[in-house]
């Protein structure tokens, strides 16, 4: 569990975070990993120097961002632990949320976070004298407003699609299947979950060859264990997992 040093906020500060990984595929897996906890306002991460290897994630409330900080602390993420803290300020979409007069001192491509003494920048400077000063910050941040009832397309859609769904056994197997999965799962979220869980060996996601009833897209995944005894507790500890607001995983043996 960490122990903070910082304020309670509803924004996360994470470090640590892998730097290979491309920036767009790094957001969409952070929500898909934290988004079970509560529900995420904004997504912030920046390939510049100072960003590197950094992102805040804002909650809309103080309960989500303290189970999602409690619950993925240390976790390996992009073969990485993840480190995480309270931010030690306000995000500009938390203040939005509490003043729906609040202006950003730029609306396109502002700072995500605001500066240590939370002030914003004096009404008075030009937009040419705030961008120099972005840029000597390094920290032009663009912020990313994500709909919790949006489908974030993926780089990996070109996956094959099988044409059918293993079939279920009753008995304990070392092989699970997930099914449910929405379109933000890979193998990288899904290892978080199950490598916590001894034997886990990989997971392999594909698309599922039929829409759900919904009529949406969605995955599937075979996960390995090195036998069906420690199959067993992965499989009732994470059979009907919420993954996402109104996703929840199903786990079977095949």
């Amino acid at each position: 569990m960490s122990s903070s040093t910082n304020q309670p906020n509803t924004t996360l500060y994470i470090k640590n975070l892998n730097d290979k990984v491309n920036k767009e595929e790094l957001k969409t897996q952070l929500f898909a990993l934290f988004t079970t906890y509560g529900k995420i306002i904004d997504i912030i991460a920046s390939k510049s120097q100072k960003m590197r290897g950094q992102a805040f994630l804002v909650f809309t409330d103080l309960a989500g961002a303290t189970s999602a900080m409690r619950a993925c602390e240390g976790m390996i993420f992009y073969d990485k632990p993840l480190h995480i803290d309270y931010a030690k300020s306000k995000s500009y979409a938390t203040l939005r949320a509490e003043d729906p007069e609040f202006v950003p001192p730029t609306s396109v491509n502002a700072s995500a976070v605001l500066t240590q003494n939370g002030k914003r920048q004096r009404d008075g400077e030009s937009e040419s004298d705030r961008q120099a000063k972005r840029e000597k910050a390094d920290d032009s941040d663009e912020e990313m407003e994500i709909d919790d009832e949006e489908e974030t397309p993926q780089k990996n859609n070109s996956l094959a699609v099988p044409t059918s769904v293993p079939t279920e056994v009753q008995q304990p197997s070392s092989r699970l299947l997930c099914t449910n999965l929405p379109q933000e799962v890979t193998d990288d979220v899904l290892s978080v979950l199950f490598q916590q869980y001894k034997g886990f060996q990989k997971t392999h996601v594909t698309w599922s060859p039929a829409l759900n009833p919904a009529g949406i897209r969605v995955k599937m995944a075979q996960v390995i264990f090195e036998s069906p005894e420690l199959a067993i507790i992965a499989k009732d500890a994470l059979n009907g997992f919420t993954l996402k607001k109104g996703w929840q995983m199903s786990v079977v043996y095949i």
